[in-house]
């Protein structure tokens, strides 16, 4: 991706999708995914709804950098389902997301090339068929001051356009910040230039 600092993702899960191939009926669906227990969860509510299906193949990919994936075939031949899944997920570079492809056998075998090209053009589909959002991978600071220097704090954080995520106004000033990654080090030296303002980064 060109922006060091972008990735995509789904919010909602995507229209059911049907891909038929002499006979065989594939199923496909996108889910957005945070963990590997709501993986699980999505998987159990595909096997239960589609019960008298012979494979629930899927591919997933988790974390803003695109670092965690999986891919399964589930029964069918290696590499012939779980992976054209995944290769969908890379090329329409999302994350966060588990797609499933449900298959009703129809009585004719497709062949090792008819089964990756239906897993692949069914995960297509669910993925056409999902609203794919662009997201901007955000560093979370606090900036704490004393009253008197809070006109300082909220002029930068006016200029700069900057994303209040919460306030604490108490014994001192808290204030949360998002700011997007590739701006995060010119925004904490800018408040780590001002007197009497203390920024630290969020876990």
């Amino acid at each position: 991706m060109e922006a060091e600092d972008l990735y995509k993702t789904i919010f909602k899960p995507g229209e059911e999708v049907l891909f038929k191939d002499k006979g065989s009926k594939f199923f496909g669906y996108a889910f957005p995914v945070k963990n590997e227990d709501e993986i699980n969860l999505a998987l159990e509510e595909m096997k239960s709804k589609h019960h008298k299906a012979r494979h629930w193949c899927y591919a997933w990919q988790l974390g803003k950098r695109y670092d965690h994936y999986r891919a399964n075939d589930d029964g069918e031949p290696s590499n012939s389902a779980g992976m054209p899944i995944y290769g969908q997920l890379q090329s329409f570079e999302v994350t966060n997301i588990l797609v499933v492809v449900v298959r009703y056998f129809g009585g004719v075998k497709l062949g090792v090339g008819g089964l990756i090209n239906a897993y692949k053009t069914t995960a297509q589909l669910a993925l056409e068929a999902s609203d794919i959002k662009t997201k901007t991978i955000n560093t979370e600071y606090k900036v704490t001051c004393e009253y008197p220097d809070m006109n300082k704090v909220m002029r930068v954080i006016k200029e700069k356009n900057l994303n209040v995520t919460n306030q604490i106004l108490e014994l001192d000033c808290q204030i949360f910040i998002s700011v997007r990654e590739n701006e995060a080090e010119n925004i904490f030296d800018k408040f780590e230039g001002i007197y009497g303002v203390k920024i630290e980064e969020v876990e």
